[in-house]
């Protein structure tokens, strides 16, 4: 089984095709490539954060200082490609998506490292995916970026889900990803009213 088809059995369900179409039209280039920048710099800085908090987690430290460093090398080529293109770097809201996912982190030690680990796996599963559902519609130059970047994605999310997984158990994290993966479908399924790269289908 590929990466890619490991992270789509994973993951609750597909990206909506409404969802794909909206981000192919050309008024939302520009947007796209504005909030893929975004979430690499909030990739990075989770690891850091992960970092910072779990000192005692020489794995952990490892695999989030790699993950950080890999994350800004994608934040760099994603600005590069946007100076190229004229497009500006302009401040834009974040998507409901994270946000909607660490609202389901518990609060006390271990379990809130374990949930955090497991919400980096369904992001960076759900990332990878997108990737791979967008590649075949965008210009060649944008294609092969992100066709390039399914190896890295899905490295990321193994490694989120392998230190959760000794961090907590494996019975304990497949009781978890339940739960994560009822609130990813759902925050995935329902309309939002911003197209983002981690948005749903637009209202």
């Amino acid at each position: 089984m590929s990466v890619l088809e490991e992270i789509q059995a994973f993951l609750p369900c597909p990206t909506p095709d409404q969802w794909v179409e909206v981000a192919i039209k050309l008024e939302n280039k520009d947007l796209l490539l504005i909030d893929h920048a975004n979430c690499e710099k909030k990739a990075a800085s989770t690891a850091l954060n992960l970092i910072y908090r779990y000192i005692d987690n020489f794995e952990l430290l490892n695999k989030m200082s790699r993950l950080a460093r890999e994350e800004m090398r994608h934040f760099e080529q994603v600005i590069a490609i946007m100076k190229q293109r004229g497009i500006e770097y302009s401040n834009i809201s974040a998507a409901r998506y994270a946000a909607g996912l660490r609202s389901k982190v518990r609060t006390h030690e271990p379990a809130k490292l374990v949930d955090t680990l497991i919400v980096g796996a369904f992001i960076e599963a759900r990332s990878c995916e997108r990737f791979a559902k967008l590649a075949p519609h965008l210009d060649p130059e944008l294609q092969k970026f992100y066709l390039s970047l399914l190896t890295s994605e899905g490295r990321h999310y193994r490694d989120y889900l392998n230190l959760a997984r000794k961090a907590g158990g494996a019975e304990e994290v497949e009781k978890r990803i339940v739960v994560f993966r009822e609130q990813e479908q759902q925050l995935v399924e329902a309309p939002d009213s911003e197209f983002r790269f981690h948005s749903g289908p637009l209202e």
